[in-house]
């Protein structure tokens, strides 16, 4: 199986290391495609394990939960990925099936590193 956050790779040579908890995400893009790939395949311990701050007290499990019974991802396309210190920004688009109809959102996601650790902190969608 290829690895859905569209490297072109396996996911055991790609993802799947770090779903399977095996190794820590060693980029924000890294971790912003494993969180993609987490989402397609309905980890949402993964999901919630590798968010920090803001984005940890805005997250709701169940409603999560819900909208994975009627979506399917489908692609993902990153436009821009940046790494400073211990402060990381990826930009991306990701396409997903909602009820039957395809969407686009648009989001530019802030990563923190912590304790040597990257983790989603903040999206703001455009």
């Amino acid at each position: 199986m290829f690895c859905p956050c569209g490297s072109n790779k396996p996911l055991e040579g790609c993802c799947g290391p770090y779903l399977e908890r095996e190794k820590d995400a060693p980029t924000p893009e890294a971790l912003m495609r494993s969180r993609y790939t987490a989402y397609s395949l309905g980890d949402l311990d993964y999901i919630e394990q590798t968010m920090r701050d803001n984005a940890l007290t805005r997250f709701n499990r169940k409603a999560s939960e819900k909208t994975l019974e009627h979506t399917t991802w489908i692609q993902l396309t990153v436009l821009n990925s940046t790494e400073e210190d211990d402060t990381g920004t990826v930009q991306f688009m990701a396409s997903f099936k909602d009820n039957g109809e395809i969407h686009t959102m648009h989001e530019l996601s802030t990563f923190k590193k912590i304790n040597g650790k990257w983790y989603y902190v903040y999206g703001e969608f455009n």
